[in-house]
């Protein structure tokens, strides 16, 4: 379903992925299999399409955007690798996390040798403000990490916080990765910012909602499995928000740890509170912002796209 939104960069992105799979390349084996193992994976690169697309829907016709585009993957990547040791995460993609197959230590230093590799290629690029973009989205991502770790299990955690560490794990990459295209097309900058910011968290809303409705086929992970780390996603915070004092109780127990044998009963109090439906409205209101950003660009096959992905976000629920 994705392929559609590439054919306006179809030859590029073939571009980005062949620098990827050359990017790659180690001296040592377990680097590389590792490497090519997640790499290759079957994730949707929705964020080096945002590269390609920002650059070119302002007519940018220089090549760097391939690679911005292939060092925002290695980013990508290597927290992937990083989050599931962190969250002991055994299926990712709808298949085996590389710390399930490999171990934990051999996942975390390769996803750093993807995080070095990325800002090898960076040099290469030799643009400040591009490396500015990425170093701070880099730390905000890492900020959001620990954030999230210190939080869970913690059932107190309100709307303002989680907004805060979804911005950080997710939205920001969104953001550096459209804001990287309108750089490098030089002009339209801070609408392109402001669409990623709004994609990705339409993206992450919409997958804490999957968490509770989604198929194990269709998300790539166990469903609950959000829950069951101790997560207080948008949907869990809205249904205690709205639930009576015995219920709250049961939902901040799960969220602690206890009481896991009522776990289902938690993902229905979550649909009959309203909860799911609640943060679908959350989501479609940051879909709504995205396309306001970019108001003011001309149409073209590039900037339809990108509209489209906006609303492909949420239209995964259906």
């Amino acid at each position: 379903m994705i392929s559609r939104f590439q054919n306006p960069v179809k030859v590029e992105f073939a571009a980005v992925n062949d620098l990827i799979v050359r990017s790659l390349h180690s001296d040592v084996d377990l680097v590389e299999n590792i490497g090519h193992y997640i790499v290759e994976s079957g994730g949707k690169r929705l964020r080096p399409l945002l590269v390609l697309l920002s650059a070119m829907a302002s007519d940018y016709r220089g090549q760097q955007h391939v690679a911005a585009a292939a060092v925002i993957e290695f980013i990508h990547t290597a927290t992937l690798l990083h989050d599931d040791v962190v969250d002991v995460s055994a299926l990712r993609r709808g298949r085996q996390t590389a710390n399930s197959q490999w171990g934990n230590a051999p996942s975390v230093l390769v996803g750093d040798f993807l995080y070095s590799r990325a800002f090898q290629m960076l040099v290469e690029i030799g643009s400040l403000p591009i490396m500015a973009i990425i170093a701070d989205a880099s730390n905000l991502i890492s900020e959001g990490e620990v954030q999230q770790m210190a939080n869970a299990g913690n059932p107190e955690i309100g709307e303002s916080t989680y907004n805060e560490v979804i911005y950080k794990k997710t939205a920001v990459l969104f953001e550096a990765s459209a804001r990287i295209g309108g750089i490098l097309a030089g002009q339209c900058e801070q609408q392109m910012a402001a669409f990623g910011k709004h994609l990705g968290m339409a993206f992450q809303i919409t997958d804490d909602i999957l968490d509770y409705r989604g198929v194990v086929g269709d998300i790539g992970k166990n469903i609950g499995a959000d829950l069951g780390e101790g997560k207080m996603t948008l949907p869990l915070i809205y249904a205690r928000e709205q639930a009576d004092v015995e219920t709250s109780k049961l939902i901040k127990d799960i969220v602690k740890g206890q009481r896991k044998e009522e776990f289902s009963t938690i993902l229905e109090v979550v649909e009959a509170s309203g909860g799911l439906d609640y943060a679908l409205g959350i989501a479609r209101h940051e879909v709504q912002q995205a396309r306001l950003a970019l108001v003011d660009l001309p149409r073209n096959p590039h900037t339809e796209a990108l509209l489209a992905l906006a609303d492909f976000s949420i239209s995964r629920m259906r």
